[in-house]
């Protein structure tokens, strides 16, 4: 076999090193469920009625193809509903499974008289669910360490299909510019799609994967707001606020009074026929 082939590689492990952060420490929310708790009640007071985002709806299209007429589904992870919402409509019962009491009391608001909607108040690799004909996840794996136990249960529990979503880079073009311009250490994100689809086929999983192009869209009432926000993910302990206004500046435009900064980014789609 060759060597560092993708049989040689143990990814599993790969993704436990990604969820350290830049000192090769677990970040608190990783491991605290309280912490974890506390900001997504933090999110849902934020959300107006049924708010879901703009992306989420071109990545849906995507995942819609793959779900079977008058099927059954798991929904792994619905935060505040992005795929919840048009999913309700075209499944034929959909049981939502979430560590975060928050979440749960946030969507059953707009599920009161659905009965074909369950709740279960449980993280992934805890919740006992009978199988059903499709399991969903999207950008729901932060948390999860065991991540292969964490695609075994998804594959054991779809009948039909196994989708799971992720939005992936490239990441926002100044920071490339900060980097080789400037030299400054950037925080590029550890983990990712691909490491799934290769943990996939470790346990002898073949799944489909197909990028999705988006646009990622940043307003900001002030610049000073926008320079703040679109310079933390420079991880170097010093460095010039007049070096990420030059960076930005090819990339900022007005629109409607605000400052905009528009840059792409992806979705990855995977999904396979459990075996």
């Amino acid at each position: 076999m060759m060597k560092g082939s993708p049989l040689q590689i143990n990814f599993e492990k790969l993704w436990k090193e990604g969820m350290l952060d830049w000192h090769g420490n677990m970040p608190e929310r990783m491991v605290n469920d309280e912490l974890e708790e506390a900001f997504w009640a933090q999110s849902m007071q934020k959300k107006s009625y049924k708010q879901i985002d703009d992306y989420a709806k071109i990545i849906y299209e995507k995942i819609k193809q793959h779900i079977p007429h008058n099927a059954s589904c798991i929904e792994i992870g619905p935060g505040w509903g992005n795929y919840t919402f048009p999913l309700s409509k075209d499944i034929q019962s959909l049981t939502l499974v979430d560590g975060s009491e928050s979440v749960l009391s946030y969507l059953k608001q707009y599920f009161m008289n659905d009965t074909h909607i369950q709740f279960v108040h449980s993280k992934w690799e805890e919740a006992q669910i009978e199988p059903h004909d499709v399991v969903i996840g999207v950008n729901c794996f932060y948390r999860m360490y065991e991540m292969n136990a964490a695609l075994k249960k998804m594959n054991m529990l779809a009948k039909k299909r196994a989708i799971i979503g992720l939005t992936t880079g490239p990441i926002q073009p100044h920071y490339i510019a900060l980097e080789e311009q400037y030299g400054y250490d950037i925080k590029y994100p550890r983990r990712d799609y691909i490491a799934i689809v290769n943990m996939l086929y470790q346990l002898g999983i073949y799944a489909d994967c197909e990028m999705l192009k988006l646009e990622r869209v940043y307003r900001y009432e002030t610049l000073e707001q926008l320079y703040e926000a679109q310079s933390k993910k420079v991880l170097s302990p010093q460095f010039e606020m007049t070096h990420v206004k030059a960076a930005l500046e090819g990339f900022i435009t007005m629109e409607d009074g605000l400052f905009v900064y528009r840059h792409p980014f992806y979705a990855a789609i995977i999904s396979w026929e459990p075996s």
